[in-house]
């Protein structure tokens, strides 16, 4: 299960960093959502939107076994991680990270928050 992305319909609004920042965070803060968008103008005049894929690459790198999957998606435990960083090196789709607010790298939990307040549905989740 992960989030799918129709990027052609991607206005740049960034309302889902907003509702993601605010749903884990209680802030509005676009640097800490678990996806991106970005803007690639003016060539070739669209917005890339990255989001987690639900590998598990991250889960195989981490050296203390700190993320598991469960549902079909991969999840930190925040007791477990050490903060090392090694699974947002290893993120092919590069939307992990460490924020210096949070202990543990930030990564999409399939919370859905995102997905109804997309005015254009850019997001919506496969199986």
């Amino acid at each position: 299960m992960y989030l799918d992305v129709d990027a052609m319909k991607c206005t740049g609004c960034r309302v889902c960093l907003t509702v993601c920042s605010l749903y884990h965070f209680k802030e509005v803060n676009p640097k800490k959502a678990a996806l991106n968008i970005d803007a690639k103008f003016p060539k070739p005049g669209h917005y890339e939107v990255r989001v987690c894929n639900q590998c598990g690459t991250c889960a195989s790198v981490c050296p203390v076994e700190a993320i598991s999957e469960k549902g079909g998606v991969y999840i930190i435990d925040a007791d477990k991680c050490t903060g090392c960083g090694e699974c947002v090196k290893a993120c092919p789709t590069q939307v992990m990270f460490l924020h210096e607010d949070s202990p543990v790298p930030i990564k999409c939990d399939l919370c859905r928050e995102c997905i109804p307040l997309c005015g254009t549905k850019v997001l919506s989740v496969k199986e």
